[in-house]
């Protein structure tokens, strides 16, 4: 494995052992997923990986990739965000990230990297300098090595590269995908919870629009800054998330397998209505055992890392870094071109 050759600023200077804990979960949550992401059958799952509790790389083929059925055409140069990636979209068997090293982040995750290195050197929220950050990044080659880049990404910049305003690129969108950042950036902000809540607002309209993506961000936003403060998770999740996840339905599914209940009576898939109650379901069911949670998270399968992502931050608020333990938190990759740059 790979070892972090150092925690940058963002994390290192984080005071808070709860607010610390959100990242450290939010990035633990997707890179424990990661080499696992979308995998729908499980037998598959367990049969090129066993049971995952640790930062593993990806393995090809990918049996349930359908990397063959996308498609992009970036208009010019100025939405062309495949770049190397882009000879193997259109092939079977092609893993999603396949480039990537055990306990590195996919590339939503990475942007969130990003979007905590923009507010900690500029002080606060800037929105349109993480929208120069995150366009110079997509454009240039070999930066995030992640082959696989999600719909809004593409959506955004057949935008810009048709010469719409940045701030008006996002896309109307249901995917848990649209919560990436939402941990990290609650975390990072010192600000109280309506400066905190519009940041939030205003960051995830950048790319992701409608009313499912608004509601669960702001719901993990009040979430959260109740745990930051010291709050029970579990009574936090019946105050600000009850429209997703009511306490009768976490104490009868809390009583199944976790395959039983993200896979039948919720989907694996990444849209929000069930997955964002998924994600509710697991940090419910393992308030007390963060590690556990994670884990169960990542064998399900499905959009698990966008599900580890929210999972991770919610699991961490509660219970600080030592939540984590330190072979995750040493192994985690830091090293990768955005925490590199100097801008």
């Amino acid at each position: 494995m790979i070892t972090s050759p150092s925690v940058p600023d963002f994390l290192s200077n984080c005071n808070n052992p709860r607010r610390a804990g959100a990242i450290w979960g939010s990035l633990i949550g997707d890179a424990l997923a990661m080499p696992v992401h979308w995998y729908y059958n499980r037998a598959e799952l367990q049969r090129d990986f066993g049971v995952v509790r640790d930062f593993v790389a990806p393995k090809h083929p990918h049996p349930g990739s359908i990397l063959w059925r996308s498609h992009y055409q970036a208009p010019n140069a100025r939405g062309d965000i495949l770049r190397e990636q882009a000879l193997y979209w259109g092939q079977r068997g092609v893993h999603y990230h396949q480039f990537l090293r055990p306990g590195e982040n996919t590339l939503n995750l990475q942007l969130a990297k990003m979007l905590a290195i923009s507010i900690t050197e500029n002080g606060r929220y800037d929105a349109d300098d993480y929208l120069q950050r995150y366009i110079a990044f997509m454009l240039e080659p070999g930066h995030h090595r992640d082959t696989y880049v999600e719909e809004f990404h593409r959506h955004f910049f057949t935008q810009y590269a048709n010469g719409k305003n940045p701030r008006k690129c996002g896309l109307l969108d249901i995917h848990v995908g649209g919560l990436a950042h939402v941990g990290i950036l609650t975390a990072i902000l010192n600000c109280n919870e309506d400066e905190t809540l519009a940041a939030v607002r205003e960051h995830v309209a950048l790319t992701h629009h409608g009313p499912s993506v608004s509601s669960a961000a702001e719901a993990l936003c009040r979430m959260l800054m109740d745990l930051f403060s010291g709050a029970d998770l579990r009574k936090t999740i019946h105050r600000h998330g009850s429209d997703w996840l009511s306490a009768s339905q976490a104490a009868r599914w809390t009583e199944m397998e976790d395959a039983t209940v993200v896979g039948q009576k919720l989907s694996p898939a990444c849209y929000l209505p069930d997955a964002f109650t998924a994600s509710l379901y697991f940090a419910w069911k393992y308030a007390d055992k963060p590690e556990e949670g994670l884990v169960a998270n990542t064998n399900v399968g499905g959009d698990n890392c966008h599900r580890g992502a929210v999972l991770g931050a919610l699991l961490g608020a509660a219970s600080s870094t030592e939540g984590w333990p330190a072979r995750w938190r040493e192994h985690l990759v830091f090293d990768s071109a955005l925490l590199q740059e100097e801008h």
